[in-house]
């Protein structure tokens, strides 16, 4: 696995959590691959601590 796509399943994986866990909920479509379809509020600064930890090499 690369670099690319271990920060993609990061940004994946976080947005999914998103998805599941904030109130009001974001819709998350990632059905199309390489492509995402979000309607709502995404934690921003969540997204970059998570793509940070996949560049440091983090879970």
């Amino acid at each position: 696995m690369d670099l690319n796509d271990t920060v993609r399943d990061a940004i994946v994986a976080e947005l999914q959590r998103q998805a599941e866990a904030e109130d009001p909920a974001p819709k998350v479509d990632l059905s199309e691959p390489g492509y995402a379809r979000i309607d709502g509020r995404i934690d921003i600064d969540a997204l970059i601590m998570v793509v940070a930890g996949a560049l440091a090499g983090g879970p």
